[in-house]
């Protein structure tokens, strides 16, 4: 992975040779996602699937949860695991509030093939210019393509949502400073506002929040996921070791799980804001300062390793 900082100098590698392991990360396209998860769902007997689906009301009492979908059809079990997204239905229906901010950024995404190959290499650029302040990422896909996750501020990224395929492409290209040389548009481009938000809590009894129901963090690090699959391993870690008998939606139980996830959520939201802002900050001093940060990092390889293996959790 190579980051870049504002100054068209500054750059920051990581490698995965070095860092002695097989790879740093990978990248999944949401749709190859959804496609696995729903063939393994459907795949086992003891998963009931149901698809298309919408949550009409949720009903928390002592003993169980009621669900009732559109058309009438209800569910019951002892825990409901909310893990349905920022506008979370089910955090919204127990009554759980966040704590929410816009970024005043939009994030476009799209794929792009390009003309020459990434070598399996992600690219960063932190921006700050014509175009206002900004995080441009491209990601690789299998073959000649990228991913582009391109975060602008609101009214710079409804200009380019506008463009054309070959007007997009070139835009895209000019800001990387054509490190893949010319672009071609080959998907939709699609549009998501930026916020960071926080649920007051994790759970209540009978009911637990995962991934951007109960935590949203800004994209620039390609980290909310991976936080929402490590919420996912550490709840069915507690569900799996609870005691004979323990009732999954005992609420002490579920607070093992948020009291597990505390730390690591709070720290990577932290570090997140604190770099969106820390690039975001104008001045000559607060430049020379982030650049040269990115630059002494890159010559440190103990503290690029920590990173890594800190991103790699």
């Amino acid at each position: 992975m190579r980051v870049f900082g504002d100054d068209g100098r500054s750059e920051i590698r990581f490698d995965a040779y070095r860092a002695g392991v097989p790879e740093l990360a990978w990248t999944v396209e949401d749709r190859v996602l959804h496609v696995a998860l729903a063939a393994q769902a459907r795949a086992r007997e003891t998963v009931g699937f149901f698809a298309p689906a919408q949550c009409e009301s949720l009903v928390l009492d002592e003993a169980r949860v009621r669900l009732r979908l559109a058309g009438g059809r209800e569910l019951e079990a002892p825990l409901v695991v909310g893990a349905d997204g920022a506008r979370s239905f089910v955090r919204s229906a127990a009554g759980i509030d966040a704590k929410s901010a816009d970024y005043g950024q939009v994030a476009l995404v799209a794929d792009f093939a390009c003309d020459r190959s990434h070598e399996h290499t992600a690219y960063q650029w932190f921006q700050s210019g014509a175009q206002g302040r900004g995080v441009l990422a491209l990601l690789p896909l299998p073959g000649d393509q990228v991913s582009m996750v391109w975060s602008l501020e609101r009214e710079t990224a409804e200009r380019l949502a506008t463009f054309e395929a070959r007007a997009l492409a070139r835009e895209v290209a000019a800001a990387s400073g054509e490190a893949l040389g010319g672009l071609r548009l080959v998907s939709d481009v699609r549009s998501y506002p930026l916020r960071r938000l926080a649920a007051r809590r994790l759970v209540q009894s009978r009911l637990a929040l995962v991934g951007d129901a109960g935590h949203v963090i800004h994209p620039l690090a390609g980290q909310g996921l991976n936080l929402g699959l490590q919420d996912v391993r550490a709840l069915a870690d507690v569900l799996n070791r609870r005691e004979p008998g323990r009732d999954p939606g005992d609420e002490r139980l579920l607070r093992r799980y948020e009291r597990q996830r505390a730390e690591p959520i709070l720290a990577m939201d932290l570090m997140v804001d604190s770099l969106f802002r820390l690039f975001g900050a104008q001045g000559a001093a607060v430049s020379r300062l982030r650049n040269s940060g990115l630059n002494l990092t890159n010559k440190v390889p103990v503290l690029k390793n920590l990173l890594m293996r800190q991103a790699m959790r």
